[in-house]
């Protein structure tokens, strides 16, 4: 089943990997570690239907301060300039 991925503004799409590994890469994530990422979010996120992006970005996040943190500090920088979003 392809999870759903409800946006802020309200429209649906389908979960993309690639659009989070290329995320990031942007935020200075190496390739192995983006795919690594990409695949435990898509792992956690399994057997839903559908899911909040603000889910997604939280457990990116959760992810990233285990992972590396400055890995995560480059994501919210990227986050806060290119998506103009805050914690």
């Amino acid at each position: 089943m392809v999870v759903k991925v409800v946006k802020r503004d309200g429209s649906v799409e389908e979960f993309a990997r690639e659009k989070l590994v290329t995320s990031l890469l942007k935020a200075g994530s190496d390739l192995r570690t983006a795919r690594e990422l990409a695949d435990r979010v898509e792992e956690h996120f399994a057997g839903r239907e559908e899911v909040k992006s603000e889910e997604i970005r939280s457990k990116v996040l959760e992810l990233l301060r285990e992972k590396d943190v400055k890995l995560y500090e480059n994501w919210i920088v990227y986050d806060r300039a290119v998506k103009k979003r805050r914690l």
